[in-house]
């Protein structure tokens, strides 16, 4: 049975006491629960969790705007692929999808990773059948087998049809990262042959290569063409490198780069929050997408630090940062947060929060996405910004939420802030894609809130464990 002990839902609200449990916005709420059992298909032979045992599942009850656009996150992942069972490409998932012209990008590695985890929750809600999952997850795994890496590492962005390099991109660690996540998801629910794939090629990944030894840090980028390039120097969203490295049996990166990253890292407050480890640019993503698979609620490291509640503390002081620009900005209120990366008028940006280690970038775009992967974090706080984002009708889509909005200035406005090049029609601009990781982290952290079936399934694996106890991780209950 997948493990509970230390992730019920009571244990947030007796540690951190943020109203985790009230669902009290809506008196409009959905579950949907079933039971996933052997399947009877000629094609499976492994029931759905490693242990053998029966697994129900059990989420709570959440308002229908919450659960619709779960729903329809889930709906990209398993649309917007390559489905064609005789291609060289099948299961890449395209980084993302225009609504107005129908049209699909490059495929996105961490695309790939977010739709694999996406799988169980599929299966779980009854949106796809057993025997459908798991023929997507083993058949787009042996895609991944067949792609080319580098030391075990994958280029960020592939072509739909081939999975090849597309372009000139990257060698990337972190994304690499972001499709281990997923497939270590998937292989804990279904077992056997995908769980034999997926950790093999988790073990042919040399940590050590892409780590400066001199510096303690991993770098963050490689190409063929110009070698490595910067450096993951301080706290944002690579947190589940280390954990991954420090498992590895050939390749291990231990707890030395964990240790250099939080003693390069600067803490901070803003408004309400209390001081937390903040990262470079100051965009919510970073704080959220580790914690997508890491459960991390009760896991403290030797100095007693607690990532949960340091997402918890970088979610208030977006809002209140948010709060604070409302004076110049139209999108901004109590009701409308979260700073992230996402699509704006002038192109894809990193927009960010206070406080942050570096300079950060506004115009008064902001991405649903944002606020919503700190569902689990602040619950309270993000429940009432879903219902007003669902009350929105030009942020709607296929696959939920559009990527971002931007409904332009105050009359109050500052002369001197940063506004986008782009003029903003009066009634806004809307985005008209969906973008794959934004529709990654909604979908999971909602389902994390609901029942912690990514956490549950991530946390037990045996490499995920021996990392917390590599990086000496002390988990309470």
């Amino acid at each position: 049975m997948i493990k509970k002990g230390i992730l019920a839902i009571s244990l947030i609200c007796l540690l951190f006491v943020i109203g985790a449990c009230d669902n009290s916005t809506s008196s409009t709420t959905t579950t949907t629960g079933t039971t996933s059992t052997t399947s009877s298909s000629t094609s499976m032979t492994d029931s759905t969790t490693t242990t053998g045992e029966e697994y129900v599942y059990s989420p709570i009850e959440v308002p229908d705007y919450v659960f619709e656009e779960e729903r329809l996150s889930f709906k990209f992942f398993w649309e917007v692929v390559n489905g064609d069972p005789e291609s060289s490409g099948y299961g890449m998932i395209s980084d993302r999808y225009n609504t107005a012209t129908l049209s699909y990008g490059d495929a996105s590695i961490a695309s790939v990773g977010f739709g694999l985890a996406a799988i169980p929750i599929g299966i779980e809600n009854d949106w796809i059948s057993y025997s459908e999952g798991y023929y997507r997850a083993l058949h787009t795994l042996f895609t991944i087998q067949d792609m080319q890496r580098t030391h075990g590492f994958f280029y960020h962005f592939v072509s739909m049809q081939t999975a090849t390099r597309s372009g000139t991109t990257e060698v990337s660690i972190i994304d690499t990262a972001l499709m281990l996540c997923g497939m270590i998801v998937a292989a804990e629910y279904f077992g056997g042959e995908i769980k034999d794939i997926v950790y093999q090629i988790y073990q042919e990944v040399e940590w050590d290569w892409y780590f400066n030894t001199d510096r303690n840090m991993f770098y963050m980028g490689y190409t063929p063409e110009s070698g490595f390039g910067g450096f993951w120097d301080s706290y944002a969203e690579q947190l589940m490198l280390y954990f991954l490295a420090a498992a590895s049996d050939d390749y291990s990166v231990g707890v030395v780069a964990y240790n250099q990253m939080k003693a390069s890292s600067q803490r901070k407050k803003y408004g309400s929050s209390e001081f937390f480890y903040v990262s470079y640019p100051g965009t919510l993503f970073t704080y959220q997408y580790s914690h997508a698979f890491l459960d991390f609620r009760t896991a403290f490291d030797k100095e007693n630090i607690n990532w949960f509640n340091n997402s918890i503390q970088a979610s208030i002081a977006a809002r209140d940062y948010a709060i604070y620009q409302s004076a110049n900005y139209k999108t901004y209120s109590s009701l409308a947060w979260g700073n992230t990366a996402s699509d704006g008028p002038d192109g894809y940006r990193a927009y960010g929060n206070l406080p942050a280690a570096g300079t950060i970038y506004i115009d008064g775009t902001l991405a649903p996405a944002g606020a919503i992967g700190s569902l689990p974090f602040v619950p309270d706080l993000v429940l009432p910004t879903m219902e007003y984002y669902a009350s929105i009708n030009r942020l709607a889509s296929k696959y939920g939420f559009l990527d971002s909005y931007n409904l332009g200035l105050t009359e109050s406005a500052s002369t001197s802030i940063i506004r986008p090049n782009r003029p903003i029609p009066l009634d806004g601009w809307f985005d008209t894609d969906v973008i794959g990781i934004d529709k990654g982290i909604t979908l999971l952290m909602i389902e994390n809130y609901r029942s912690s079936l990514v956490w549950d399934l991530f946390m037990q694996s045996e490499v995920i464990q021996k990392g917390f106890d590599e990086l000496e991780f002390t988990i309470l209950g």
